[in-house]
């Protein structure tokens, strides 16, 4: 371990992230435009989210076989931790005007919604430009602001993108139908996207002091990771067909079953990796076989089938942690497939702090992941977890746009500004003593 990282679990709260300092205003819900703001908080920013009086966030009702955690889903507190809640009616003109305020006072505004409804509630980065030049201001949905998809209003989440994408198309087996990831590949990986480029925005920002509008598709980001796929179809005319776990640009590079049932996920391209592999199965001469002797040559389709069929026999014949230990001897990649309780047991994870027992005044002790990140100087850390819908609303009232008590009773009463309501995901924990978790607490 390096020595700037000795102690670094126990010391990283105490020091401030790399984005403090930066204030980002949230208009978001579901996973992908949620989980962008939820990484900026991590690193440090101050991020205000605000929902729509009494509901907010559909995600507040998505949760694992409709269970909830204290009258939470465990996604929605996944991805809206470390920040502060408000519960504004954009519907509503004042509303609006209030949202400009703290426009003024913000770095960053992030929205998810359907093409055209920020202009239609007058929040559109023309009428917010006007109030802050230099905002940096995000528009992020399934298709884009323009083109045929945008202008038919379609709606979208990460299944539609895996599926228009042809993501869900490659990721099954040949013959088999299409497979959807059930991890929301989509929605995070369009996220962490945005935030580069907002990131990047703020950059330039510090050195013209010029903000800008950014505008990107949830299915177009999915593509960009999609590696070769594109320019292959581009450059040969050719169609990718699925193969399931077989890495068709790597060989051998798969998924073997072994002997006592479990997977393990095996590479060894490299020519000191295909020798190892070649001499663990105790067939030291494919090595030098020239349908396998260079990886050019174990690519061609029929000699790919062969090595993998070689390897799927000798693999059946060994238990996975053998093969896994022959890995770490030979120097080849060789690691036994864990399920969801190994990945969360690990105790490689808990060392690394990536695991990390969260208390919060609201919410009691659990278990949740941290952004997988080390810096340093400026470590990312998870701060206080979710709150109910509405929950922030006084304190960003007063501390931060300067109203008094009975000017925010006044936006209560013409429903300007709004809390919870009486539901699951919205309410607070039953138990609630009225006061934990307060902000000056925070």
């Amino acid at each position: 371990m390096p020595d700037v990282f000795k102690d670094y679990v126990k010391n990283k709260n105490t020091r401030p992230g790399p984005l403090k300092g930066v204030r980002v205003l949230e208009v978001c819900t579901l996973l992908f435009g949620p989980a962008g703001p939820s990484f900026m908080a991590s690193l440090g920013a101050e991020v205000i989210k605000i929902e729509l009086p009494p509901m907010g966030d559909v995600t507040r009702s998505l949760n694992p076989f409709g269970w909830f955690y204290k009258e939470q889903g465990p996604m929605f507190m996944h991805i809206n931790n470390s920040k502060y809640y408000m519960a504004l009616d954009l519907h509503i003109d004042w509303a609006q005007q209030i949202f400009k305020e703290l426009a003024a006072k913000s770095d960053i505004i992030e929205f998810n919604l359907r093409p055209a409804v920020t202009n239609r509630w007058n929040i559109g980065y023309e009428d917010i430009k006007k109030v802050n030049p230099g905002i940096i201001y995000i528009e992020k949905n399934g298709f884009g602001q323009w083109g045929t998809y945008a202008e038919q209003d379609r709606p979208s989440n990460d299944g539609a993108a895996q599926a228009l994408s042809g993501y869900a198309w490659m990721s099954s087996f040949p013959k088999r139908p299409p497979m959807k990831q059930s991890i929301w590949i989509c929605d995070v990986f369009g996220a962490m996207m945005g935030e580069v480029a907002v990131l990047a925005a703020l950059h330039h920002k510090r050195k013209t002091g010029k903000g800008q509008f950014i505008e990107m598709s949830q299915t177009e980001n999915i593509m960009r990771a999609m590696g070769w796929v594109w320019p292959y179809q581009q450059f040969t005319g050719n169609g990718v067909e699925p193969s399931g776990n077989r890495d068709q640009c790597i060989c051998p590079a798969d998924s073997f079953l072994c002997k006592d049932d479990l997977f393990v996920a095996l590479a060894a391209p490299a020519p000191d990796e295909f020798r190892a592999l070649c001499k663990a199965m105790g067939k030291s001469e494919l090595a030098d076989d020239p349908r396998f002797k260079e990886h050019t040559n174990r690519l061609e389709t029929e000699n790919a089938l062969t090595i993998l069929k070689i390897i799927a026999d000798w693999a059946r014949t060994k238990m996975a942690a053998e093969i896994e230990e022959l890995g770490k001897q030979g120097g080849f990649a060789a690691t036994r497939l864990h399920n969801s309780r190994d990945m969360c047991e690990d105790p490689q994870r808990r060392a690394r702090g990536f695991v990390k027992e969260i208390d919060d005044p609201l919410y009691g002790k659990y278990t949740d992941h941290e952004i997988p990140i080390m810096m340093s100087r400026t470590p990312p850390k998870h701060r206080w977890s979710v709150r109910p819908v509405g929950f922030d609303n006084d304190y960003i009232m007063t501390k931060l746009l300067g109203r008094n008590q009975a000017q925010i009773d006044e936006l209560y009463m013409h429903g300007v500004l709004g809390k919870w309501k009486d539901a699951q995901g919205r309410r607070p924990p039953s138990d609630w003593d009225g006061q934990s978790g307060a902000i000056l607490r925070r």
